[in-house]
């Protein structure tokens, strides 16, 4: 016999000390020579008078939920001090739209906007712009959905293929691994991007953007055909992203950007839909003077409204010049909604084109065309005789070209 075993009484009292019932507790705990005991607990009879604990007491979910946050703390320490001890392990494979940052090289600064910055730099040898962007203050449940957004909507961008489409090259999530130059410096070994940034790489054009071209326009003018050919350009483009369910939402000159044979490519489409966070399609979304009157109001809307800011980008275009150049942002909304009021078009302005600025930026987006039907009309445009360009600012006159109805010598 195994002199380790319990005998007799003791063997006994564990029997009892498994019945689970109140009365076998209490006696367990009176042969024990302890007092009363608390009821959700046994005591196991013998010399080390083991303490257990009633099956049908214990509080399994809340265990199994403690028990997960353990296990996942464990692992991402496991994960963290894996990485320290080993720098060189292989990465994981990446997705089909990630970038290597191994091969992103950022350099200066270009731009900046509310969600994030533009820097040029270089992808594997080749010129690219890089937009970082950073939800990190917006605090983890609404940083959780940008990235959750921006996840879905990169698998989209990287798939888009057209000539008057910016080229999508990659992106990358977070990451502590992505460097960005400080401030006046033009090395890429400046201070480490927040883990919550995400990274957006695109095709870096050496044009410009459309607005500067028109601004360095605003007295020679363009000719009627680069209008229509710009203007052909860019209806192209929103025509195929709206093939592929895509709405822009921010057409504006800003937004067009030019290689260097002056072919315009649409840039940051998607990008605003990202930024906003909205997926009911509704609120104010883009740049005042560009926005459709059902924008402004905050009524649901759709692809239309690219149409309609393509309307007005198309007028700039032809002019070289700022719509409503004498409205307050704070009156836009009022005139554009309340009273209709659109730019004035110049009494030069050729009729196919000044028909198709007018059923663009019409009130009713069920009015506008689609842009299928305006790359059509465009085509079918003769610029050949070269004539119906803008009337040029004529140095001697004060107030500047007479088919406005406002100053333009500023």
């Amino acid at each position: 016999m195994d002199p380790m075993a319990p005998t007799g009484a003791a063997a006994r009292g564990r029997s009892r000390s498994f019945g689970g019932s109140s009365s076998n507790a209490s006696g367990t705990g009176a042969g024990a020579g302890g007092g009363g005991v608390n009821l959700d607990m046994f005591v196991r009879a013998g010399a080390d008078k083991e303490m257990y604990v009633r099956a049908d007491k214990i509080d399994l979910k809340n265990l199994d939920m403690q028990l997960e946050k353990t296990r996942s703390q464990v692992w991402l320490e496991h994960q963290r001090s894996h990485r320290e001890a080993s720098p060189q392990q292989p990465a994981a494979p990446l997705l089909e739209w990630e970038i290597d940052l191994a091969k992103l090289d950022i350099q200066n600064q270009i731009a900046h906007g509310t969600f994030g910055v533009v820097y040029r730099g270089t992808y594997d040898g080749h010129d690219v712009a890089v937009k970082v962007l950073d939800w990190g203050s917006d605090g983890q449940e609404s940083t959780a959905k940008h990235r959750e957004a921006f996840e879905k909507e990169v698998a989209v961008w990287q798939k888009l293929d057209h000539p008057n489409v910016t080229k999508f090259v990659g992106a990358s999530m977070g990451t502590s691994q992505l460097k960005i130059p400080k401030k006046g410096s033009t090395s890429s070994s400046g201070r480490p991007v927040p883990n919550d940034c995400c990274v957006v790489v695109v095709d870096y054009l050496h044009g410009g953007t459309l607005k500067t071209l028109l601004y360095n326009h605003r007295d020679k003018k363009l000719s009627y055909k680069k209008v229509v050919h710009l203007a052909l350009d860019l209806a192209r483009g929103l025509s195929y992203l709206h093939s592929k369910k895509i709405m822009h939402r921010d057409v504006k000159a800003e937004n067009m950007l030019l290689d260097r044979k002056r072919t315009l490519k649409i840039a940051d489409f998607g990008v605003a839909r990202v930024e906003a966070q909205s997926s009911d399609v509704t609120g104010q979304t883009g740049t005042l003077g560009y926005m459709a009157p059902e924008v402004l109001q905050g009524k649901p809307y759709d692809h239309k409204c690219d149409v309609y800011s393509f309307g007005i980008l198309l007028w700039e275009t032809y002019c070289c010049a700022m719509a409503y150049p004498n409205y307050s942002l704070a009156d836009i909304s009022y005139h554009v909604v309340k009273l209709g009021i659109r730019p004035d078009i110049p009494r030069c302005c050729p009729r196919a084109l000044s028909e198709i600025m007018t059923r663009c930026w019409d009130g009713n987006p069920d009015n506008r065309p689609e842009m299928s039907e305006v790359v059509t009309l465009l085509e079918k445009i003769d610029t050949g005789s070269g004539k119906g360009g803008m009337t040029p600012v004529d140095d001697h006159v004060a107030h500047g070209c007479s088919c406005f109805g406002f100053n333009r010598s500023a």
